[in-house]
């Protein structure tokens, strides 16, 4: 009865997590109007550690194993590190709702990656949905048209790829830390990491620091670093630290679904009837890949 509350807990956690993510990428897009992405990305980062550092009192007490700051490094360094930078990059030159979509190729890359390294099951069934998503992915991009808010789909599209990578890599080592640390106390460790990570980033000659007060910058910079940055990625460290990365991971599905209704309603955001279908390639990749009954496992190599 304890094991089944617990795993409604995590359940309901991954749930609103993704709720919030999804929102990330529309708030993103207006954040990126107002301000230089490297400036929304810092800022975001440094609201979520000064919030940590009001409650590190209660997180402070650790079981820290030798070696283990190389994979805390690790984690960061994959996300929010390089993972921001590429989402920044890509919502530069495509629309929220297909970056939304890439992200279904998620769930299936950190199950491919949880077999390999952390011996959770992987059936053919997983596969197949995985060449599946990957074909969506392709056509969404290759059929997908220039806009005025995707100046450069098929590159953006690429970015958002990588920062996938980037994702996959911030789960599995999370996975590895989660039977040792508190996930508030990981989420903490990233918000760190990611502040220190993009701070030089600031002065580079690219960067345009702000000049001006903007309410709506300002707010949506405070809602990424406090419901997204902390809330979302708090309540998602939580599941993932109950049940497997794979099913923890499946949750993604649900970010493409939401980000592009939100898109269509908040931003206007349309895609032709080919990266409609496309999209609907991946959906149909990613339910293919939810095998619950693991009859056939592909061996890792």
């Amino acid at each position: 009865m304890v094991i089944a509350e617990g795993k409604s807990r995590a359940l309901l956690a991954l749930g609103a997590a993704v709720l919030l993510w999804a929102s990330s990428f529309i708030v993103l897009k207006i954040a990126f109007q107002r301000f230089d992405p490297m400036v929304v990305i810092f800022g975001r980062m440094f609201v979520a550690s000064v919030c940590f550092l009001l409650v590190f009192r209660s997180l402070r007490r650790i079981d820290y194993h030798p070696g283990d700051w190389k994979l805390l490094a690790f984690m960061g360094i994959c996300e929010p590190g390089f993972y921001f930078i590429f989402e920044a990059m890509a919502l530069t030159y495509t629309d929220a709702s297909q970056a939304g979509m890439i992200c279904a190729l998620l769930p299936l890359m950190v199950a491919v990656a949880a077999r390999l390294t952390l011996n959770e099951p992987l059936t053919r069934r997983t596969v197949t949905g995985f060449g599946l998503a990957i074909a969506g992915a392709v056509v969404l991009s290759s059929v997908a048209e220039a806009t005025e808010t995707a100046s450069n789909p098929v590159f953006g599209n690429f970015l958002e790829f990588m920062a996938m990578v980037c994702a996959c890599g911030y789960m599995i080592a999370f996975k590895k830390l989660s039977p040792r640390y508190n996930p508030w106390f990981l989420t903490m460790i990233q918000a760190f990491t990611g502040s220190l990570f993009y701070f030089p980033l600031l002065f580079l000659p690219s960067t345009q620091l702000p000049s001006s007060f903007d309410p709506v910058g300002v707010t949506s910079v405070l809602y990424l670093g406090v419901f997204v940055t902390i809330g979302a990625y708090g309540m998602y460290n939580y599941g993932m630290s109950k049940i497997p990365a794979g099913q923890a991971s499946s949750f993604i599905n649900l970010i493409p679904v939401i980000t592009l209704v939100m898109g269509l309603v908040l931003l206007g955001e349309r895609l032709n009837w080919m990266q409609y279908a496309a999209s609907g390639l991946v959906i149909v990749g990613v339910y293919v890949s939810q095998d619950t009954k693991a009859k056939k496992p592909v061996p890792a190599t």
